[in-house]
C-alpha cells in the first residue's frame, strides 16, 4: 500500500512538474524581478543603478500618482457594477432559455473574443467621434443641433471597459445560475414571496459565488487596463496601466514602473483575499 502511495505520488509530482516549471519561469521569476527593480535607483540613461532605495515607493506618495490610482479604483468599480447589472439579468435570461436558444446566447457572448480586443476598441472610436453613429443618429433624428462630446471622456473608458469585460461577468454568473435548484424559487413564490423579494432572498444569495467570482475577473483587468483608456480616453483620462507603460516605455524609469505594479499587485491581491476569504466553509 505504501509503495502504491508512493508511486501515485511521483505520477502527481510528474504531472505537475510542466506547469511548476511554467509559472516559476513565467510567472514567479518576473514577478520577483519587478520587486527588486522597484527598490533600486534609476540609471543614468534608463534601466536600474543597482543601489538600494525606498525612492519610489516615497514618490508614489505624490499627490499626482494618487489621483491616478483613485481613478482607476473609481473607473474599475464603476465598470464592475455596471458588467453586474447588465451582465446578471442577461446570465439569467440565458438560462431560462432551452437547450438551442441557450446555446446560440452563449455563442453570442463569447463571439467577441475571436476579434482582437485593440480591433475592437477602436471600432468604438468610430461610434463615439463626433462625426459617429452615436452623433448622427441623434442630428438625424433632431434631437441635438451641434455634437455630444463622448470620445476622449471618462464615459467613453467605462463603456469600452464594459463592453470588453462583460463576458467575464456573463459567464461566471451562468455556470452559477445553471445549477440554481428552481424549486427553491417556486417554493418562495408559494409562501407568498414577490418576484423582488424571491430575487433578493432567495437567487442572489445562491449565486453569491458566481456575483463574486465575475466581479473579481471583471474589476482585476479594468483596474490595470491601459488600451482602452489610452484610445478612448486620451491624456485627461489617464489610468494607472497607462502611467506603468509611461514610466517603462517613455520615461525609461524602470524602478518607478516596478513600484507602480507592485503597488497595482498589491490592490489587484485585496479582493482575491477577500474571496478566498467568503468562500471559506463556515465552522
Amino acid at each position: 500500500m505504501n509503495d502504491l502511495e508512493t508511486r501515485k505520488r511521483r505520477s502527481l509530482m510528474v504531472l505537475l512538474l510542466p506547469a511548476t516549471v511554467w509559472l516559476l519561469f513565467f510567472f514567479l521569476l518576473p514577478l520577483l524581478i519587478v520587486l527588486l527593480y522597484s527598490v533600486l535607483g534609476r540609471g543614468t540613461y534608463g534601466g536600474v543603478d543597482w543601489e538600494f532605495t525606498l525612492e519610489n515607493y516615497r514618490k508614489i506618495v505624490n499627490p499626482l500618482y494618487l489621483q491616478v490610482f483613485w481613478r482607476s479604483l473609481l473607473l474599475a468599480i464603476l465598470t464592475t457594477g455596471m458588467c453586474l447589472l447588465l451582465g446578471y439579468p442577461l446570465a439569467f435570461f440565458i438560462v431560462t432559455r432551452r437547450s438551442p436558444w441557450r446555446n446560440l446566447l452563449l455563442l453570442l457572448v463569447v463571439i467577441p473574443f475571436w476579434t482582437n480586443f485593440l480591433v475592437r476598441t477602436y471600432a468604438w472610436m468610430v461610434i463615439l467621434r463626433q462625426e459617429g453613429v452615436i452623433n448622427s443618429v441623434l442630428a438625424s433624428l433632431g434631437i441635438i443641433d451641434e455634437p455630444i462630446k463622448l470620445l476622449f471622456t471618462p464615459l467613453a473608458v467605462v463603456v469600452g471597459l464594459v463592453y470588453g469585460y462583460l463576458p467575464f461577468m456573463v459567464l461566471p454568473l451562468y455556470a452559477n445560475l445553471e445549477k440554481l435548484d428552481f424549486s427553491l424559487v417556486e417554493a418562495a413564490q408559494d409562501l407568498g414571496a414577490s418576484d423582488w423579494r424571491t430575487l433578493w432572498r432567495v437567487i442572489l444569495p445562491l449565486t453569491r459565488p458566481g456575483i463574486t467570482a465575475g466581479s473579481i475577473l471583471v474589476f482585476i483587468p479594468a483596474l490595470g487596463a491601459f488600451i482602452t483608456p489610452d484610445i478612448l480616453g486620451g491624456a485627461k483620462t489617464l489610468m494607472i496601466g497607462n502611467l506603468i507603460q509611461n514610466q517603462f516605455l517613455q520615461a525609461r524609469h524602470w524602478p518607478l514602473g516596478s513600484a507602480l505594479s507592485t503597488v497595482l499587485i498589491a490592490l489587484v491581491l485585496i479582493p482575491v483575499w477577500l474571496y478566498f476569504r467568503s468562500s471559506r466553509p463556515q465552522t
